[in-house]
């Protein structure tokens, strides 16, 4: 079956997140209202809009961080504030920080963290620095490591067992050319496979045109 055939398989069968009338507001100010889209399997939202738009703030909203000033979030089907116990197991959050202790070395850090989800062997641990190119640095302290390293240690976090939907802050911070060509491949592949994507990024996507949609907060609407 071809991967188009794939997306459409999944998009007509399950939906994993919806926004519905969202608004958002900061320092008494209006980012956006009635916002509404939703996210099927197979998909990748890029979150595009200037700076103060609000990006972040609904990622956040999205991931169940920070409540919306009005409107609702559905995570598979349920409101998300319904869900605080279990929102670990059903997304994976990435923000702008690499979210990492830098007091703990590379495979401690991902074993504390994918034990919020499913767990991971030590094995796939090594298996994933190595994806992310940290071979060899699995037992630095990562307060040690560069920026892009740092970076690199949380996003290693993509190539272990998790949820079916991630949502990405700015993921291509701090990494090189072949960092990101390697960081867009990886994401297409989770779609391939029945993942779901949302994402903000100054990066242009080399992905092909008709491969992801976009969410631009200017204008309020997805295509």
């Amino acid at each position: 079956m071809g991967e188009l055939s794939k997306l459409a398989r999944y998009r007509v069968t399950e939906t994993l997140l919806e926004a519905r009338d969202l608004a958002c507001e900061r320092d008494l100010r209006l980012l956006f209202a009635q916002l509404n889209f939703a996210v099927q399997p197979g998909e990748l939202l890029q979150v595009l809009g200037p700076n103060g738009s609000g990006k972040t703030s609904l990622l956040r909203i999205l991931a169940g961080l920070m409540p919306a000033a009005g409107g609702q979030v559905l995570l598979n089907g349920r409101a998300i504030e319904t869900q605080r116990s279990e929102l670990a197991r059903q997304l994976l959050w990435l923000g702008h920080a690499p979210g990492i202790k830098g007091l703990l070395s590379a495979e401690e850090n991902l074993g504390w963290l994918t034990a919020l989800h499913e767990g991971a062997s030590r094995e796939q641990i090594w298996q994933a620095l190595a994806a992310v190119g940290l071979r060899g640095f699995e037992d630095v302290p990562c307060h040690t490591l560069s920026a892009g390293q740092q970076r690199r240690v949380g996003l290693a976090r993509l190539h272990l067992p998790g949820p079916k939907l991630w949502i990405l802050d700015e993921p291509f911070t701090a990494l090189d050319v072949q960092a990101v060509a390697a960081l867009e491949q990886h994401l297409q592949q989770h779609c391939a496979h029945g993942g779901a994507v949302i994402l903000t990024t100054h990066h242009p996507l080399a992905l092909p045109a008709d491969s992801y949609r976009r969410l631009d907060l200017t204008q309020g609407a997805a295509c």
